[in-house]
């Protein structure tokens, strides 16, 4: 996927003359080809299939248990904690937190 070109604002716009703030030739921008690392951390069908597999045998970890439990009670700041306790960061207890809750989100509906 190329990102289309931008356009720049006529304060940044090369004049043409070699003197001045704006000196310099006038050139079109190159469209470079996506680099292989704009792609890191996009998940892969592959590896969605399988993480998909190894959930479906192996279950839920005691920790996502004891978050989905506390979550089905209202204390979603407690579950917070926990998270925070166990993986070491805020960022990642909010995303297992965040996890856990759809999951309980999609259980409830097929409840239903």
């Amino acid at each position: 996927a190329l990102v289309p070109p931008v356009p720049e604002p006529d304060s940044c716009r090369m004049s043409g003359l070699a003197v001045g703030l704006k000196k310099g030739l006038l050139v079109e921008k190159r469209q470079l080809a996506p680099r292989p690392a704009s792609r890191k951390g996009k998940l892969g069908k592959h590896v969605k299939f399988v993480r998909e597999v190894i959930r479906e045998i192996a279950g839920y970890s005691p920790l996502e248990r004891r978050c989905i439990e506390l979550l089905r009670n209202g204390r979603d700041k407690r579950c917070l904690k926990l998270c925070k306790k166990r993986l070491g960061t805020h960022k990642r207890a909010k995303s297992k937190r965040e996890q856990c809750a759809v999951f309980l989100r999609t259980s409830q509906r097929k409840a239903k």
